[in-house]
């Protein structure tokens, strides 16, 4: 097996010929979130290691990143949950997994892992899923819908509280189960990499007065991120020298938005809290800020922003579930809080806010270290190919002793 370290991708043997081996990724489209920067970053190593990387999906904005990298981006409506429109990908998939030759087909999203599945049964290639989150499982429709992503040979969970998840409801073996951590891009969010410049642009941009803490709650803009929780957070710390920002697009959640803004001045904190939408910039975001928080009612799958925030040395606060148990070391790089608990999490942001310099700095350094130590967008990716490797090569294994 090729090592992980080196960051290879095994020569696939097909017949006589030797080729790179070459991996199609779907998802539902490439717009901005977690699963669309998983693809794209795995997408870029395949090709760094010598590989093919395809990606299938709707399109979207980082269609432009993933080809830059040097892979391939072929649109298909595989976003669609119409059974009929999901049969006529599984054809579709199948006629380009023949074309291409494809050797692996690494499924990231329900709908479109399901035409992939049988897209790759048909044609006899490997099929591989990313668990990225819970999804709803309250009846066993919900769970059939959601049982495509245990199929594949190996099934990747973003986090240890993904994969246990993924043994307790769905009872897949944990030998089958590859846990492998979000990994953050240590270049993009270093905090020699980002200049006052930036922040000083942001800070202009959001009307920032100077002489104030920031304390800055990202993500969508939707209930289960605790946007409400926030705001009652920071009307019983009831302090003159703070402003708050909630950073994050409402994706078409206009009446949520809207209900944030009157919660906003039904408390009168108009003047304190700012309702700001997608950041282009988000390491100079976070660096202008003096505390970061993840007030999520619901478990995050890994937690993105919080190991963003301590990657740049920024105090965070987060609920104390998920993947933010893994991400965040209580008392040491960060905070835990109960969720939905407002009380407990003004008194966090309280204590945050009284830190001395030297505190402060002794916190980033250990949260910067965390971060390098774990979270790597590097370790994610070597870890993947390493997954891609194993199926490689038990295939190449399985030939030799058939021709034997």
């Amino acid at each position: 097996m090729v090592s992980p370290n080196q960051n290879t991708l095994a020569e696939n043997s097909a017949e006589d010929s030797r080729r790179p081996p070459t991996v199609l990724q779907v998802l539902p489209a490439l717009v901005t979130g977690g699963v669309e920067r998983g693809t794209v970053d795995i997408a870029n190593a395949i090709v760094a290691a010598g590989g093919r990387a395809i990606v299938v999906s709707a399109g979207g904005p980082m269609v432009v990143e993933l080809t830059r990298g040097g892979a391939e981006h072929i649109t298909l409506p595989i976003d669609t949950k119409n059974i009929f429109a999901m049969r006529k990908n599984i054809n579709r998939l199948a006629e380009l997994i023949v074309e291409h030759s494809v050797d692996i087909v690494h499924a990231r999203s329900r709908a479109p892992a399901w035409s992939a599945y049988y897209a790759a049964k048909r044609t006899n290639r490997h099929f591989i899923t990313t668990f990225h989150g819970t999804y709803g499982h309250g009846n066993w429709i919900k769970r059939w819908y959601n049982s495509i992503m245990i199929r594949g040979e190996q099934v990747i969970a973003i986090s240890d509280f993904i994969g246990g998840h993924v043994r307790q409801v769905y009872g897949v073996p944990a030998a089958k189960i590859k846990v492998i951590h979000r990994g953050i891009d240590l270049e993009r969010f270093d905090t020699r990499h980002v200049s006052a410049e930036r922040v000083i642009d942001i800070a202009k941009k959001w009307r920032l007065h100077d002489g104030k803490s920031i304390v800055m709650l990202p993500g969508r803009l939707t209930r289960w991120k605790g946007q409400i929780v926030f705001i009652e957070a920071v009307k019983k710390l009831n302090l003159e020298n703070v402003q708050c920002l909630m950073v994050g697009s409402d994706q078409g959640r206009e009446d949520y938005r809207r209900e944030l803004e009157s919660e906003i001045e039904r408390h009168g904190m108009d003047g304190v809290i700012h309702v700001i939408d997608h950041c282009d910039d988000m390491p100079a975001a976070y660096m202008l800020t003096d505390i970061v928080v993840s007030a999520s009612t619901e478990p995050e799958a890994f937690g993105r922003v919080v190991a963003e925030a301590q990657a740049l040395g920024r105090p965070v606060i987060a609920t104390n579930h998920g993947g933010a148990k893994e991400t965040i070391i209580e008392g040491q790089t960060g905070w835990l809080t109960p969720p939905g608990d407002a009380d407990a999490l003004a008194k966090a942001i309280k204590i945050v806010l009284d830190l001395d310099e030297d505190a402060r700095t002794k916190f980033a350094e250990r949260a910067i270290q965390h971060i390098r130590d774990n979270y790597s967008k590097a370790d994610m990716c070597a870890r993947t190919l390493d997954v891609y490797n194993s199926v490689l090569v038990h295939e190449t294994d399985r030939r030799k002793t058939e021709r034997k």
